[in-house]
């Protein structure tokens, strides 16, 4: 019988969804009413062996599970039309921030063009990716901090288990958020083919889909390949926004660039000094400027192209009775073009004589895009992974399991028509271009002046690349220890080893600075990791009043990295069965992220930085101030008056710590006996970050210690910055990144899950909803509190509610399936209150899909996304497309369509 994906989270609340990997070649699985759940949790299950769930690796056959957890099947991946992995988890209702999706034109942590998760929006390098319960290599363009959601082909997934709770005890670091556990299918016995289309009502982004496996099951063992192929097309930004637009008078108007691809700027004296009006340049002259604007959207997309090969291949063998041998590999090539606006030059003098000059007067070109030579970011990506291992029963049933885990990436990013700074400057030094006949003069004047010789000599395509590897033994045991009144005592423990590695080689002209793109050292770096973990259940009470079954688990993982030392973690947690009808949970664990190859090895990168000096004239503040104290005693002389930028270093640093999580969940479950077929969770969740990594600017620095008592905050040690004795400039200021910031974030979680029998028909209906009630960021000690929840920007939405309602009605051949998420009302994080765009109300995209069985082989799907239409909602601090678009949908209405067989 089918669950839904909340009824999936509640069945696993209360024990009935088992992790695959245990489960024998011909276990099965009994699937109770929502009634029976409870009685479930306490039952042993005959014919199915012990299982392990996301969140423990203890093999049990009570399937309980006391943090909160959402599941999708197969079912719900296919009855929810998603292609890939990351359009799923990003439209769960516990997902919110900044994630990369294919309408994101920006980086993210895996390059452009990739994909990732943000549980409760804390970042998506503090969500763990997991494989069938083991480590993901980062993947993306070179020295990335997360996994790349593309590599995971959906056609070979089981089912996903989203843990939202911490579990570094049980897996390690980066499990702040929490965990998303990617199970693929054990066995294939046949041949199983699907494919499917799709394109938008406005006739772009078409999308093409072919899955093939192929598997046998023996008498001994079992082994499958799947390949996967997907292709999606662009969707040009202007035919989903025209403009894009700003508030003037009142009322939302086109706005756009100032850079315009003729170019503007100033006629000079004899002295070199600006005369008149700006203008605008023309072919044959100038015109008046009138602040036109240039619409940057003509360059844009609001979805990327992307295509993606997979390759898949599980293996399993029994070696003996009691041991089997097994395998699996996977490899990923993804390749992505993102078109990008053209650059722009600006500051060059084009005298009066020489011959692109049609004026008798020098003129000082103000800024000028180059139309002429529009940009495209070229990405490419293969992910290679393979774990091979055994696993198998000792004589006293206890379960082991040892494996080797390598993953490995290569990626490249090409940008065209990128400026040489050094070349320019030649083609723009018109006496010594006019002599040199090798350098062609560049014609800056009017719009396409630009000849391709022209910009041959001064343009170049730059190209990044890199990698990342991971390789990993792990070995794991668990079994019974002894019968406690209340049940038997489990216990787990393991090891593990594991090496990181990433690089990333920016273009040459990159690291030298001639680029005109920020200037980027190379990252190579690798930290190992070797740990230790334990994990035990007891049993505490059993068939008593109010205590049917009460259970606690306790977790706790040591764990040493050679760049900064040893970090333990723990975790407990309390299941109470009051009766047939309520369980109530809770936990209370610790959690810790290690910092990430570039944040340890990212070069350092220095320059002259505006920044304000809080000294600066400091004999004219209150002299009862601590500002006025502190610049005293540091013996800053008493006319000092700051004068320009200061000197100041950015970037990677070796010394960073952990950050570490404090993390608290406690819920119900609910089997409504009054009414047949209901279930209902609710959990609350409060997580606290210490420690966190970023980086403070410098004035903000500098005001934080002077401002403190007696400059007794941190940031006035040497470390961070220092003046000269003598004049009282500041010679030395970093900015790279800390451990300065501290976070914390709350909420409560529901899912009710309702199934009803009417008749030949069988209808499931599930809600989900999350509240955010707090997520504060204080970006170092004494800074005042940044409030995000209920507010939108530039990093994402952190709206207050989300919601997911799922509804379906089969029968033996027809299945009906409706789905309406919702995502919430939010104030523009940067916007004035008042202005158009200081909010944005909430949105509900609802959408539709009809599966029809032909026979026991072939099945059609045909499905409506987005199926009133809903435009994306303007609000000020929009990223793209006027819109949010790590949160809204630009596409429009969409259909598609999909045939599947088996044999």
């Amino acid at each position: 019988m089918y669950r839904s994906a909340v009824m999936s989270a509640i069945t696993l609340s209360i024990g009935l969804l088992p992790h695959f990997h245990v489960y024998s070649a011909d276990a099965k699985i009994d699937t109770p009413q929502p009634a029976q759940l409870t009685d479930k949790l306490i039952e042993t299950t005959a014919d199915m062996e012990r299982i392990a769930i996301t969140g423990s690796r203890i093999y049990r056959e009570e399937m309980s599970s006391t943090a909160p957890m959402t599941v999708f099947t197969a079912a719900d991946i296919e009855k929810s039309g998603a292609t890939s992995v990351d359009v799923l988890l990003q439209r769960m209702s516990a997902s919110a921030g900044f994630a990369g999706n294919q309408t994101n034109a920006y980086w993210t942590e895996g390059g452009y063009g990739s994909t990732q998760v943000n549980l409760r929006g804390l970042g998506v390098n503090r969500t763990l990716v997991l494989l069938n319960g083991r480590r993901m290599v980062n993947s993306g363009t070179g020295a990335n901090s997360s996994v790349d959601l593309n590599t995971i082909p959906v056609s070979v997934i089981e089912r996903i288990e989203v843990l939202k709770d911490g579990a570094s005890a049980v897996y390690g670091a980066d499990a702040v958020a929490g965990v998303v556990n990617i199970i693929t299918k054990q066995q294939i016995d046949g041949v199983e083919l699907q494919a499917r289309s799709g394109i938008t009502e406005q006739g772009d982004g078409e999308q093409y889909q072919f899955d093939i496996a192929l598997g046998h099951v023996g008498d001994r063992g079992s082994a499958y390949i799947a390949m996967s192929y997907d292709k999606t097309q662009a969707v040009e930004m202007l035919s989903r926004a025209a403009c894009p637009l700003t508030e003037q008078d009142g009322e939302l108007v086109c706005s756009g660039s100032s850079a315009l691809p003729g170019g503007r700027g100033y006629f000079l004296d004899s002295n070199g000094n600006p005369i008149g009006e700006e203008v605008k340049l023309l072919p044959d002259g100038s015109s008046p400027y009138e602040g036109e604007r240039d619409n940057y959207y003509q360059y844009f997309n609001a979805v990327q192209p992307n295509e993606r090969i997979n390759l898949f291949a599980y293996g399993e063998y029994d070696v003996t009775d009691n041991t089997q041998f097994y395998t699996e590999a996977m490899f990923t090539h993804r390749s992505s073009q993102l078109p990008a606006t053209p650059q722009t030059v600006s500051g060059i003098v084009i005298p009066a004589w020489h011959e692109s000059n049609p004026t008798e007067q020098d003129f000082l070109l103000n800024s000028r895009r180059l139309a002429e030579a529009p940009r495209e970011f070229n990405i490419r990506a293969d992910t290679w992974r393979v774990v091979s291992g055994f696993k198998g029963e000792l004589d006293n049933s206890w379960q082991w399991d040892v494996a080797i885990n390598y993953g490995s990436n290569r990626g490249s990013y090409e940008v065209t028509n990128v400026i040489n700074n050094a070349r320019l400057a030649e083609a723009t030094d018109y006496s010594l271009c006019s002599s040199d006949p090798n350098i062609p003069c560049a014609d800056m004047w009017g719009e396409n002046s630009l000849t391709a010789e022209m910009l041959d000599y001064f343009l170049f395509d730059m190209k990044d690349n890199g990698g990342n590897e991971q390789f990993s033994v792990t070995a794991n045991v668990t079994g019974d220890l002894w019968e406690l009144p209340a049940g038997t005592m489990s216990f787990a423990s393991g090891v593990e080893h594991r090496k990181e590695k990433g690089w990333n080689d920016p273009d040459p002209l990159k690291i030298s600075g001639d680029a005109n793109t920020a200037q980027q050292d190379a990252i190579n770096g690798s930290y190992t990791a070797d740990e230790i973990y334990f994990e035990a259940l007891v049993p505490l009470l059993s068939d008593l009043p109010f205590a049917k079954q009460v259970d606690l688990t306790a977790a706790v993982r040591y764990s040493y990295f050679d760049t900064f030392g040893g970090d333990t973690n723990y975790k407990l947690g309390l299941q109470w069965a009051v009766n047939n009808e309520l369980t109530l949970r809770a936990t209370q664990s610790t959690a810790f992220r290690v910092p990430n190859i570039p944040e340890l090895f990212g070069g350092i990168d220095q320059g002259y930085m505006n920044t304000t000096d809080p000294c600066s004239e400091w004999s004219q503040l209150d002299p009862n101030s601590n500002r006025y104290a502190n610049c005293m005693a540091a013996s800053v002389p008493t006319d000092y008056v700051q004068e320009g930028t200061i000197l100041t270093d950015r970037g990677g640093n070796a010394d960073l710590k952990p950050e570490e999580a404090d993390t608290f969940t406690a819920g119900i479950v609910w089997n409504v006996a009054v009414v047949e077929g209901l279930s209902i969770t609710l959990d609350y969740y409060k997580i606290s970050i210490e420690n966190a990594i970023n980086s403070v600017n410098g004035s903000s620095k500098l005001a934080a210690c002077y401002d403190s008592n007696g400059m007794s905050h941190p940031f006035c040690s040497d470390e961070h910055f220092t003046r000269d004795p003598l004049t009282g400039e500041i010679s030395y200021l970093q900015t790279q990144l800390g451990n300065a910031a501290n976070e914390q974030v709350s909420g409560v979680d529901m899912a009710l899950f309702y199934q009803k029998d009417l008749g030949r028909f069988t209808t499931n209906t599930t809600w989900e909803v999350s509240y955010l009630d707090q997520y504060d960021i204080q970006t170092y000690a004494g800074a005042p509190v940044e409030s995000r929840a209920g507010t939108i920007g530039y990093d994402g939405s952190y709206t207050k509610w989300r919601s997911n309602l799922y509804f379906d009605v089969s029968e033996a051949k027809w299945r009906y399936s409706y789905n309406i998420q919702y995502i919430g009302a939010a104030d523009d994080q940067y916007a004035n209150q008042g202005d158009i765009g200081d909010s944005v109300d909430a949105v509900a995209y609802h959408n539709l899909q009809v599966r029809y069985q032909l026979n026991d082989a072939i099945a059609l799907t045909g499905g409506v996304d987005n199926l009133f239409d809903k435009a994306a909602p303007y609000h000020q601090s929009y990223t793209d497309g006027n819109t949010n678009t790590m949160t809204y949908d630009l596409m429009g209405r969409r259909y598609y369509f999909a045939f599947s067989w088996s044999l």
